[in-house]
């Protein structure tokens, strides 16, 4: 975004003072760290993928997730991946104590293999197989309730109308992905003015925000 609007969360919440980026600490505490750390060595074991460790974090009741701070949350969704892919039960959870043997069949990366995943990261450009719908300069209309499960369209934004300034070409879709359905759909940028999205009566400010094309149609 260009310029100096303030951008709030959800309604009521009020506006976010965010602390400045050159002296904001990447951790605030020690523990902040070491859930980091979880969090990419159990990613590492191949039993889900991203979408999915997002939409766990996000299944908490929406009180939790307000309450909780951005680690606890990271926390709370690996507890539940590790929980529901029994790969720890409740007992070993609460106790922090392991119960029998580890699994032979689980992919546990070597240090060189972890900093090889780290380093390469997971690629996500896909062959959708298909003509995008829209072209650069089209104006389009963001979707509501596109599903009710995991997505990357900000709720601010469903029911806006933007216009498409590039074409990312064929990106893994989050939507099915969480699923496990690994498919592509093309993605866009589209830009906002703040009046489409906050009904401004001055159109100062922009804001760009990658979709894909199932979010959108055609205006």
């Amino acid at each position: 975004m260009q310029g100096g609007h303030d951008l709030g969360g959800k309604q009521g919440l009020g506006l976010i003072n965010p602390e400045p980026e050159p002296i904001e600490p990447v951790f605030h505490y020690d523990w902040e760290r070491r859930v980091f750390a979880l969090t990419l060595a159990t990613g590492m074991l191949g039993e889900w993928n991203i979408d999915q460790s997002r939409f766990a974090r996000e299944r908490q009741h929406p009180a939790a997730y307000l309450n909780n701070s951005y680690y606890e949350n990271w926390y709370e969704g690996t507890c539940r991946l590790l929980l529901e892919n029994k790969l720890i039960s409740k007992n070993e959870l609460e106790s922090g104590r392991a119960e029998g043997a580890v699994s032979l069949s689980l992919r546990v990366p070597s240090k060189k293999d972890a900093i090889k995943i780290l380093s390469s990261g997971g690629p996500t450009r896909m062959d959708v197989g298909t003509q995008p719908k829209f072209n650069i300069g089209d104006s389009v209309y963001v979707r509501k309730k596109f599903t009710d499960g995991h997505t990357r369209v900000p709720a601010y934004v469903q029911g806006c109308i933007g216009e498409i300034v590039m074409h990312h070409g064929g990106h893994v879709f989050p939507d099915t992905n969480v699923t496990g359905n690994r498919k592509g759909e093309h993605l866009y940028s589209v830009r906002f003015g703040e009046d489409s999205l906050w009904g401004s009566n001055e159109d100062k400010n922009e804001l760009y925000i990658d979709l894909w094309e199932p979010y959108l149609e055609l205006k």
